[in-house]
């Protein structure tokens, strides 16, 4: 029998919709229910491609002995933190305040109003380590419950107070400078692993967002070392087991420190911003393999994650048929079967078993997860090709991991905003197809038609699809970038206007009047025990973020002073911060540098497609760009009816000469 999550759009609570657990969805209903029958509020938060949410979920949530004390002792409320990032960011919070770590599974015990007092991630059904179990756990919580609830008013009350405090952040009198950027600079060479690339130590995140900031500071300064960083990093991870190396697109992170055993979930937010990062080290070096590794996870998110309509996906599980990474790894004798059947040589086999890392022994419990041990050397011979092409063909037989298919707003936009730059860059008009094709279903499914833009689309079997669910700060600020660079891309002003509508309801719904800054929630959203303000850039960028540099970029292309003078509030508010932890913001300091060193902006009037190939094909991450029709921007003022066309450059409120050429453009826009 179905509990209530059966009619739910997320497919992780539709995971979870014939556990004999009674669950309810986030919402008023458990609330009241919690309040009603006085009981607390068990709160389980996770998501789809989760492998230990996945594990807690068969061991205690389909175990009737473990759903009966949950049902009989409190309301259980299932979350999936990716439709309900509000949720998740109070939770989570309240997990480190009281652990001191966070993760997911979370597991959270809240008063019937949602205030928490106890918190923690994964709790296994059988003891461990002289740790509580799950079941365990809930008597213990029952047992303070009945005995010492003032106790446990008390814990809520401190833990609440706590968790409101980031929000009420006061903001610095000035601006961050460029000292911001060279401390979280100075301080990724400091943490850098010279050996395997990377940052710190297992598990090794890819932290797309810190190298974008190390090609900013290499297209800027020219500093050897930076470099020598960056391009140590990408190669690594790229050659290491954490990428897929027959079917492209990176897995979430490596548990260990060389890159090699990944865990395999892969994540469209992971494959919008490494695909940015593979793109920018391409331009700054000529590099094939990086355009390579672009390509491929282009072709990963276009072929595996985009659904008809254009709509992207959200991620793929880390298992299939109840096992993390099998579809991916592969015994020497499967791999030899693959490629003898193929038609291969011994000989063949060989060289593509040590292209790829293939020992008997394996390097994963026995089996071979695919990696190149010659760092860097990816672009494959015919005969390596060959070999890949055979592989993929026979994975794509084996169970494919599950895939989590809701369309979040934020993730798509980061995806397209990525792929309108790269299309741009590599004048790759598939890409920039897909691009629009993706821009326009979130206009046609996420957008209701007062304007008020929502989080989360899902198909459900044949119906026509449900989008729920208010969309939150960050998935308004990923539409302004994103319809800002499709406005680049396209040259077609519509999509300022969409990047203009976005940006003045993201300011109206969740701007902060007494500190600055966006909040998480809109003020039209349910309340919380507390409102959030996501301030800390982690695995993507956090939404204040994410609001500077794109009311930054869409200020300067439009010559709305507003947008502009926002975003150097969120940057004085997040400023304190910053100046004591610069890595944990390095997508804000984008910004920062936006605003220091000044906005490049290019115009390209009339039909001058060589011009524009010049500015595409350098990384300025300080620069907007406006060709096509002309509108009512500043920019285009006295400019739009030239014929046959030149390109203006201007930098802070100065312009140069008109150029006419494509080397005066080159020399006027720098070195490469």
């Amino acid at each position: 029998m179905s509990n209530r999550l059966a009619g739910e759009t997320s497919p992780y609570l539709r995971q979870h919709a014939d556990n004999p657990v009674d669950w309810f969805p986030w919402g008023d209903e458990a609330l009241a229910e919690a309040a009603r029958l006085d009981r607390p509020l068990l709160i389980s938060v996770g998501y789809s491609s989760c492998h230990w949410c996945h594990v807690m979920a068969h061991e205690s949530f389909e175990d009737p002995h473990s759903a009966a004390v949950m049902n009989e002792l409190f309301v259980n409320v299932k979350v999936d933190r990716e439709e309900r990032p509000d949720v998740d960011a109070v939770y989570m919070d309240a997990v480190q305040a009281l652990s001191g770590r966070g993760g997911w599974p979370m597991t959270v015990f809240a008063f019937p109003d949602g205030r928490p007092f106890f918190a923690g991630t994964y709790f296994p059904k059988e003891s461990r380590g002289g740790h509580l179990t799950f079941v365990e756990l809930c008597l213990r919580i029952d047992e303070l419950w009945r005995t010492q609830r003032a106790d446990l008013e008390d814990q809520a009350s401190s833990v609440t107070e706590a968790l409101g405090r980031l929000a009420v952040l006061q903001p610095a009198e000035d601006l961050l400078g460029e000292q911001a950027v060279a401390a979280a600079t100075s301080a990724l060479l400091n943490q850098f692993d010279p050996q395997w690339g990377g940052f710190g130590g297992a598990p090794k995140f890819p932290q797309a967002m810190s190298l974008d900031l190390l090609a900013r500071a290499w297209a800027r300064d020219r500093d050897e070392t930076v470099l020598s960083v960056l391009t140590t990093t990408l190669d690594a991870m790229a050659s290491g087991g954490m990428y897929d190396h027959l079917g492209g697109g990176f897995a979430r992170y490596s548990v260990d420190r060389e890159w090699l055993v990944p865990h395999f979930e892969k994540m469209l937010y992971d494959q919008a911003l490494l695909a940015r990062v593979y793109l920018h080290g391409w331009q700054l070096t000529g590099a094939p393999h990086f355009r390579q590794v672009l390509d491929e996870i282009v072709g990963y998110v276009t072929n595996v994650l985009t659904r008809p309509g254009g709509g992207v996906a959200s991620a793929e599980d880390a298992d299939s048929e109840g096992e993390e990474g099998k579809f991916y790894v592969w015994s020497a004798t499967e791999f030899t079967e693959v490629l003898v059947a193929g038609g291969l040589t011994g000989d063949e086999i060989a060289m593509a078993a040590a292209w790829w890392g293939v020992t008997d022994q394996g390097n994963f419990e026995g089996n071979n997860i695919l990696w190149r041990p010659v760092r860097g050397d990816l672009v494959r011979p015919d005969l390596i090709e060959r070999a890949r092409a055979l592989l993929f063909t026979a994975r794509e037989r084996r169970v494919r991991p599950g895939l989590d298919d809701k369309v979040l707003t934020e993730w798509n936009a980061l995806w397209v905003a990525t792929l309108a730059e790269a299309a741009a860059a590599t004048h790759n008009t598939d890409w920039a197809t897909d691009a629009i094709r993706c821009g326009e279903f979130l206009i046609t499914h996420l957008r209701r038609n007062d304007g008020r833009w929502l989080r989360s689309w899902q198909q459900i079997e044949d119906g026509p699809g449900e989008a729920r669910h208010l969309a939150y700060a960050a998935d308004y600020a990923a539409l302004v970038d994103a319809f800002t660079r499709l406005s680049e891309l396209t040259g077609d002003p519509k999509w300022i206007r969409h990047a203009c509508s976005a940006a003045d309801g993201l300011i109206e719904l969740f701007w902060d009047e007494v500190n600055a800054g966006v909040f998480t929630t809109g003020t039209d959203a349910p309340s919380l025990v507390t409102r959030p303000k996501d301030l800390t850039d982690n695995a993507s960028p956090a939404a204040n973020s994410l609001a500077a540099v794109a009311l930054a970029r869409l200020g300067a292309i439009t010559g709305v002073g507003n947008y502009t003078e926002r975003s150097q509030d969120i940057c004085r508010l997040v400023g304190p911060l910053a100046e004591r932890h610069p890595t944990a913001f390095t997508y804000l300091l984008g910004a920062v540098e936006l605003h220091t060193a000044g906005v490049t902006e290019v115009v390209i009037s009339g039909d001058r497609p060589d011009l524009l190939a010049v500015v595409r094909q350098r990384f300025l991450p300080a620069a907007v760009t406006l060709w096509g029709e002309p509108w009512d921007s500043p920019l285009w003022e006295s400019r739009g009816g030239d014929s046959p066309g030149r390109a203006y450059v201007c930098r802070q409120q100065v312009c140069g000469l008109p150029a006419d050429d494509p080397e005066t453009l080159a020399v006027q826009l720098g070195r490469r």
